[in-house]
């Protein structure tokens, strides 16, 4: 043999050799650790209990503190629409307080046309805007008809007057506008028939 065979592996030269090998090698690993140990098993299985228990106890604290998350955010909902209010409210007050030291009636006025104005900013702050009413078509989604009135100046079911403004906030009705609708007036009585009554 030459210096380069000689660090090569003896190669089998059959295939029985080839299997006897295989043989000499797998009896030459050590057999795997049984895993079957009850006692093993059993901290396993009470481990995994124990990891099942808390994650249903995270789950249900997730649970508790969202729900009342979501209840104390109903709860205060209306919080920054009553805070934007009270500065008219304050403002109704020193005008009420103002037309009783004074007496005047057109101070009282100017003041309460301001808060009112102070209102209607508020409310627009909020998104709520009033529904154009008079001189529209009626609309069932947007006015509540109160009556209706004879004209024939309009067309029947038109907005004649507005009695109470309604309010929308973005494609919702908060309010519908209460209203008096045209109608058609009655056609007057035929001669003919009114002499064949007689």
């Amino acid at each position: 043999m030459t210096d380069e065979t000689a660090n090569e592996p003896e190669m089998p030269s059959d295939e029985g050799e080839q299997e006897q090998t295989a043989a000499e090698e797998t009896a030459s690993v050590p057999e795997a650790a049984d895993t079957t140990d009850p006692a093993e098993l059993q901290q396993k299985v009470a481990e995994l209990k124990d990891q099942l228990l808390r994650a249903q106890a995270e789950q249900e604290n997730f649970r508790r503190r969202t729900q009342r998350e979501a209840g104390e955010a109903r709860k205060y909902q209306s919080l920054a629409v009553v805070r934007d209010l009270l500065p008219a409210i304050d403002n109704l007050q020193r005008a009420v307080q103002a037309g009783e030291q004074t007496g005047e009636v057109t101070s009282l006025l100017e003041g309460i046309r301001m808060v009112s104005q102070q209102l209607q900013d508020t409310l627009k702050a909020h998104s709520a805007q009033p529904i154009t009413a008079a001189g529209e078509a009626f609309d069932p989604n947007l006015h509540e008809a109160l009556s209706q009135v004879p004209s024939p100046d309009h067309p029947p079911m038109t907005v004649l007057q507005e009695v109470e403004t309604g309010y929308r906030m973005h494609d919702r009705v908060v309010r519908p506008a209460k209203v008096i609708v045209s109608c058609a007036p009655p056609e007057p009585a035929n001669e003919d028939s009114s002499q064949e009554q007689e």
